[in-house]
């Protein structure tokens, strides 16, 4: 299992924030390693909604199965999950003056053999928490 948890804050409004991080498809701008992220479904993003996420990890390309298991005025939580790992990103939200501040925390679960790998990739996901606090605001600030 590895835990990754940065903390950062956006200029933009939570409520804006939150309305954009809903759509998990708009993780291909604030995630380095999707390469890209589809929804599944129609509708308004809701609890349930649905996407196909392919990302790149140590130059291989993985595919994961993600839904909004949470949406909360200031708590979002996405899960995804292949034979391979179960990925939960919780995204928690706190007005402050000068925007909001963001936790973003990212759990990943190893089924089978890959629990194998679990030491030797923590600092790969380290260096990937790293680039989600320098993109994310970025990407939001400039909404």
């Amino acid at each position: 299992m590895v835990t990754v948890e940065r903390t950062f804050t956006v200029a933009q409004q939570l409520e804006v924030v939150v309305d954009y991080l809903k759509d998990f498809s708009r993780a291909e701008a604030w995630d380095p390693g999707t390469r890209f992220c589809l929804r599944l479904d129609d509708g308004p993003v809701r609890e349930g909604s649905r996407w196909r996420n392919v990302s790149v990890f140590k130059n291989r390309e993985t595919e994961l199965a993600y839904r909004l298991v949470r949406l909360e005025p200031a708590r979002l939580t996405f899960v995804g999950e292949n034979k391979t790992a179960t990925s939960t990103d919780d995204l928690t939200f706190r007005a402050v003056p000068e925007g909001t501040a963001i936790t973003y925390h990212a759990h990943i679960t190893f089924h089978g053999l890959a629990k194998l790998a679990d030491p030797f990739l923590r600092g790969e996901f380290e260096r990937l928490g790293d680039e989600v606090s320098r993109r994310m605001p970025q990407v939001i600030d400039a909404l």
